[in-house]
C-alpha cells in the first residue's frame, strides 16, 4: 500500500482531505478506488454525525464516517468488509481495518456508561471523553486465538457452521478473563473439538475487524482425543495432507498465512 500512517487528530476535514465511507458491514467505494474526495462527499453525511480522523496516505488526512443513503445511491457501490479484506486484492487492508473498528468505537461510546451523559473528544489522544466523570473511552480492542493443529503427517481444518463461506479454516475463539493466551488455545481446540493439544507456541497476530478482535496465532501439536465436534461452533472437521485439502483461506487472512507456513515447513 501507499504511505499509509495510522494516526489521531481532532482537526476537521478539509476540501481535498480523503473520506472513507462505511455505512453499517459495507465499505462504499466511489467510481475509482477506495476514498472519496472531502469536498465532493461533505454535504453527504448524515446529521449528527462527525467525520473522525484515522491517519494520512502520503500526506493526505484520511477521515472516516457514514454518508446518506440518497448520495450513495448515485455516487458509490458497496462492498462488505468481510469482502474488501478477503477478495478484493487492491483493497488497502490496513487503513479499511483501522476505519471500521474507529468507526464502530465511535459509535458505541457515544454516552458515558457510568452516568450516561454525552461524550466528546479527549483533549488529547484518541478516546471519547466524560467530562463530568472525567473517564476517557478508549478503542476496544478483543484478544483471540487461532490456531494450526498439527498431527504427524497431517493438519487439522474446519468448517464454520455459523459462518457461510466456502473454504476450511482453524479453530479460534475469544481470551476469557484470567486466561493467557496459550490457555485459551487449549481450551477451545477442547471445547470446539475434543482433543488435548501440547507445545503450543506462538507465530505472529493480525487485527481483525469484526468488530475489534485482535487475532494471536499459535501451532500446536495433536497430543490425544478423538474428533468430537461443538455443532454450534464447528459444521466438518478432519486431517488433511499438505498437498491434498479443500481451499482454505487466502494469505491476506492470518489463517491463510498459518497454513501457508506449516505447509511449507512439512513438504521441505
Amino acid at each position: 500500500m501507499q504511505n499509509w500512517i495510522p494516526g489521531w487528530s481532532r482537526k476537521a476535514p478539509e476540501a481535498n482531505d480523503g473520506y472513507i465511507a462505511i455505512n453499517g458491514p459495507d465499505i462504499w467505494r466511489p467510481e475509482e478506488g477506495w476514498i472519496h474526495r472531502w469536498g465532493a462527499a461533505e454535504g453527504a453525511v448524515p446529521d449528527g454525525e462527525e467525520p473522525v480522523f484515522v491517519g494520512t496516505l502520503d500526506g493526505r488526512a484520511l477521515y472516516a464516517g457514514p454518508l446518506d443513503p440518497g448520495f450513495l445511491l448515485y455516487q458509490a457501490s458497496p462492498v462488505s468488509l468481510r469482502d474488501a479484506l478477503i477478495n478484493e486484492p487492491d483493497a488497502p487492508a490496513d487503513l479499511l481495518n483501522l476505519a471500521s473498528q474507529v468507526m464502530q468505537w465511535w459509535h458505541d461510546h457515544r454516552f458515558c456508561g457510568r452516568c450516561g451523559h454525552p461524550t466528546g473528544f479527549h483533549p488529547a489522544e484518541r478516546a471519547r471523553f466524560c467530562e463530568p466523570c472525567g473517564i476517557p473511552f478508549y478503542p476496544r480492542l478483543a484478544p483471540c486465538v487461532i490456531v494450526l493443529i498439527r498431527r504427524g503427517d497431517r493438519f487439522l481444518l474446519a468448517r464454520s457452521s455459523r459462518i457461510r463461506h466456502h473454504f476450511f479454516s482453524l479453530i479460534a475463539g475469544f481470551v476469557e478473563p484470567g486466561e493467557s493466551a496459550e490457555q485459551a488455545v487449549a481450551r477451545e481446540v477442547m471445547e470446539e473439538t475434543g482433543l488435548k493439544v501440547s507445545n503450543v507456541r506462538y507465530a505472529t497476530s493480525q487485527p481483525w475487524p469484526f468488530p475489534h478482535q485482535l487475532m494471536l496465532g499459535y501451532f500446536a501439536d495433536y497430543e490425544s482425543g478423538d474428533l468430537v465436534l461443538q455443532e454450534d461452533e464447528l459444521a466438518e472437521a478432519d486431517w488433511f495432507l499438505p498437498d491434498d485439502h479443500p481451499p482454505v483461506p487466502p494469505e491476506t487472512t492470518i489463517a491463510g498465512r498459518l497454513i501457508r507456513q506449516l505447509k511449507q515447513e512439512m513438504l521441505s
